[in-house]
């Protein structure tokens, strides 16, 4: 039986952040859609986990990417129309039970944008 990964997200001006946390990850799979995003893998014991989030505005599929780490899979998403806040992640005006809000890396975006760049930069290096 498959379960959600419980899932982190964040707003940027130009990205949302995804971080779904599972240790030690495999097969991972993470397919970018313009308004959906759907993720799965499998951690050590070999559970599976499956989360499709259907998402609030959309995405530049192409300009999306993921970094698996030991601890997590990060995902970052180019919004569409970049300045644009998010106030959640899903289209539905529903919060799952997995998924919160990632208060440590969720800040006001004044003079944010600098910060931001060197942040994709250094996930885009890996």
């Amino acid at each position: 039986p498959r379960q959600p990964a419980k899932t982190l997200w964040y707003d940027r001006p130009r990205y949302v952040y995804l971080e779904f946390c599972v240790e030690d990850s495999t097969d991972v799979k993470v397919i970018f859609e313009d308004q959906r995003l759907v993720f799965s893998c499998k951690n050590a014991d070999g559970v599976e986990f499956y989360n499709e989030i259907n998402l609030y505005a959309r995405v530049n599929s192409k300009d999306s990417r993921e970094k698996r780490s030991d601890r997590s899979i990060t995902c970052f998403m180019r919004k569409w129309k970049e300045k644009v806040a998010w106030p959640r992640i899903t289209k539905e005006n529903i919060k799952p039970a997995w998924l919160s809000v990632d208060f440590d890396n969720w800040r006001d975006w004044e003079g944010d944008e600098e910060v931001e760049r060197a942040m994709v930069e250094q996930y885009a290096e890996v």
